[in-house]
């Protein structure tokens, strides 16, 4: 996923936009953020977010540490096939839970 950060706008240059430094719906705004980086997020989220990043600070910080992360997460966890025995072992336990 590409930054967007509003600084990669050639019209960021141009309009100094002071961001504002406490956001009121942090909480929501990064579930929000999660889906965009996870690739769930509708498309008119996804403009939300985006928007949102131009306007609110904490918010852009959270995008940003968000996304460092999971870009570190994909180099650093190796993928393994789980065997099928912990599969049916897992399938098992959760039908005898309902």
């Amino acid at each position: 996923m590409t930054s967007m950060t509003p600084e990669s706008s050639p019209s960021a240059e141009a309009e100094k936009v002071v961001k504002k430094e406490h956001c009121e719906h942090h909480a929501d705004c990064m579930k929000l953020i999660q889906m965009v980086l996870d690739g769930e997020a509708t498309p008119d989220e996804i403009e939300h977010v985006r928007q949102n990043l131009g306007k609110c600070l904490p918010c852009e910080n959270g995008y940003n540490v968000n996304k460092a992360i999971k870009e570190a997460l994909q180099f650093r966890v190796e993928k393994r096939d789980v065997p099928q025995s912990l599969v049916d072992c897992i399938k098992s336990k959760i039908t005898d839970l309902k």
